[in-house]
């Protein structure tokens, strides 16, 4: 069919003789940016890849067992003071002081471990790149 596509991808399938673009080199080897794109990338990054400014994943991942460990803390902490205060049939009101304590006790860390992520993000951001 002529509506189809040659090989080289164009209509008759005849082949493309038509010369590249022209590149601009006046700019140096690294363009008017400094980096390999608009965003000043890195070359170890690739092409117009900016670096990222987020905290290691290892200290993601102990933020949020962070959060767990103060969790599994708060519920037994609250458990054990329901249960030294309760008499007696005391199984509603000690689960719900065991769950109360562990919400208020993960809560307490995720901010600051929120806070922290934050911090170590924007120190990141600040740091030369050839220390990243």
């Amino acid at each position: 069919m002529p509506d189809e596509p040659g090989a080289d991808g164009l209509p008759d399938g005849t082949a493309d003789t038509r010369p590249d673009p022209p590149v601009d080199t006046s700019q140096g080897a690294h363009g008017p940016y400094g980096g390999d794109g608009p965003q000043g990338g890195d070359a170890t990054l690739g092409p117009g890849a900016a670096p990222s400014a987020l905290p290691s994943a290892l200290a993601r991942v102990l933020a949020f067992a962070a959060i767990i460990v103060a969790g599994l803390c708060g519920g037994l902490i609250g458990f054990a003071v329901a249960d030294l205060q309760c008499t007696g049939d005391c199984t509603v009101p000690t689960s719900l002081a065991a769950v109360g304590g562990a919400i208020v006790a993960a809560g307490g860390v995720a901010v600051i471990a929120v806070l922290v992520l934050r911090a170590m993000s924007e120190w990141r951001a600040q740091a030369p790149l050839d220390r990243r």
